[in-house]
This record gives C-alpha cells, sequence and structure tokens, in this order.
C-alpha cells in the first residue's frame, strides 16, 4: 500500500469543471493525496491514459494512471490541474497551495574558498550542477515508490528545508533540502526504491555524492559522505544502505544532506516521513 502523506482529496468535491460527457463518475475519476502547500509532493491518481497538466505544464502519467505534483519552496498561493481522460472528457481544478515562513540559518566559519570560490572552483561547480541537471531532466522512468518513504539516517536535524542560509555572514542560495546531524561512518540508507542515476567521489561543494531515480521524475540526493557504497546503474531497496555519513564538500560538522526533488523542483523531504524515529539506546 501506498505510503499516505495526508488526507485525500477528490477532485470532484471541489467544484470541479467537468465536460458533460464524463459522466457520474467525474467525482472520483481522479484524486490527489498529499499536503497542497510549499515544499509537498502530491501523489495523483488518474484514468489510463489521461493527460495531465499544471500551471500548462505536462506532467508525467505512469501506465496505471499514477502522477505526481510538487511544489516548490516559493510556490504561488494558486496552481491549475488539468486532467484530459480518454473519450474527450476534462476535469479543470484551481489548486489552494498553502505558503509558508521560512527560518535563517547562519553558518560561519568555512573555508573561504568554499564560499567565495576562485576560476576553477566556479568551473568545477558549474560542470557539477550541469550534471545533476542533466541527470534530472532524463525521461521519466516508471514509479517504484509503492513501498513508501524512510529517513535516510538516524539523528538530529540540524538543518531544515528552505531556510534562507547566510554563509560566512554572506547571503547565499536557500537550503535545499533536511540535514541530519551523525557521526562520521553512520549508516546512510535509500530513502525509497530506486535506481542509482549518479555516484560521484568529488564534487566541488556536495563531495561524495549519491542520487537515486524512484520515477516519475522523483529523484532523491545524499551527499556530503564518507563512502559511497553503490554504482550507477544499481537497483536498490529502501533502506539499503547506499552510503557513510561525512563531512565531505562543504561543511563545518559531519552530516547527512538529503534532497528531494520532482524534476528540477526541490521538496521538503520531511513531508514524506513522519518525526525522527528515537535512536536505538
Amino acid at each position: 500500500m501506498l505510503h499516505r502523506l495526508g488526507i485525500f482529496f477528490f477532485l470532484g468535491l471541489f467544484a470541479l469543471a467537468c465536460v458533460p460527457s464524463l459522466g457520474a463518475r467525474g467525482e472520483d475519476a481522479v484524486r490527489l493525496d498529499g499536503p497542497l502547500v510549499q515544499g509537498g509532493l502530491v501523489r495523483g491518481f488518474a484514468p489510463e491514459r489521461a493527460r495531465v497538466t499544471l500551471d500548462g505544464a505536462v506532467v508525467p502519467v505512469a501506465e496505471d494512471g499514477r502522477f505526481l505534483l510538487g511544489f516548490g519552496r516559493d510556490h504561488p498561493a494558486n496552481s491549475v490541474l488539468e486532467v484530459h481522460l480518454p473519450g474527450g472528457a476534462s476535469l479543470r481544478r484551481e489548486l489552494g497551495i498553502e505558503q509558508r515562513s521560512y527560518d535563517t540559518r547562519r553558518v560561519a566559519g568555512l573555508p573561504p574558498r568554499l564560499v567565495n570560490p576562485d576560476a576553477e572552483g566556479l568551473r568545477r561547480i558549474a560542470a557539477d550542477r550541469a550534471r545533476i541537471v542533466a541527470v534530472r531532466a532524463a525521461p521519466p522512468t516508471p514509479p517504484v515508490f509503492a513501498s513508501g518513504f524512510a529517513w535516510p539516517a538516524l539523528g538530529p536535524v540540524s538543518g531544515v528545508f528552505g531556510s534562507q542560509s547566510i554563509m560566512n555572514g554572506e547571503a547565499r542560495a536557500p537550503h535545499n533540502g533536511v540535514d541530519v546531524a551523525a557521526a562520521i561512518g553512520a549508516p546512510v540508507g535509500a530513502m525509497a526504491d530506486g535506481t542509482v542515476v549518479l555516484a560521484e567521489h568529488d564534487m566541488y561543494l556536495t563531495g561524495q555524492s549519491v542520487l537515486l531515480d524512484h520515477g516519475l521524475g522523483l529523484n532523491s540526493v545524499y551527499i556530503h559522505l564518507s563512502e559511497i557504497a553503490v554504482a550507477a546503474g544499481a537497483r536498490v531497496r529502501k533502506g539499503q544502505i547506499i552510503g557513510r555519513v561525512g563531512g565531505t564538500g562543504r561543511v563545518t560538522a559531519p552530516h547527512l544532506h538529503w534532497g528531494v526533488n520532482l524534476g528540477q523542483t526541490a521538496l521538503d523531504p520531511a513531508l514524506l516521513v513522519g518525526p525522527m524515529p528515537p535512536l536505538a539506546p
């Protein structure tokens, strides 16, 4: 059974515009499961061969009608979901997206070269980013996340999604994941079933890094590792050890940075899972 992210949202209950040919099945033809909030991931269910768009952009749909919607850190308060069903019927729904406020995180003591890189550092950063963008832009694969999601590491949460980053006193991009403080060598598991699409040992800002593809454009990244235990192309299961916590890249202390994206849109990993499980005594 799919892990539940929130209350089912039955589209027919929210003043959908529905063409007459849809008939009495309009109320349950499409449904959404998940939080309509900035940083949230929503799972959708539609009839087979449906075509789905969000704000005019085409949303990948699996053969069985499953699809995903993701709302970034600064997503506007309203979106329009349209579902075109086989036979010509269509549904239109205006989605209200809950807006959030974000903390500011201040990080001091970083090596200057990691805050204001020289020309070679900038070249490496650009190359690393281009590699990750290209991986995330690959054609969507079938979904393999039906077993749900789990925390990839255990420990205090030392950084939260969306916080504005101030590094060595200088403003930088908002934090696009969750940080889990843990000792070097602590195990890091896959958040869900997936395929390793990137396993790099020396990225400039992120150090040793692993990126997994979970299907339909959903991907997760695990960075600052001290060790990588998988290779690109490997299939992994939820909870399988893919690496070890480390302090590589731009860090001041050992931790795991865990990020989740739908395509190129960063989401809040904490919204996929429940509270952090207690540490073993």
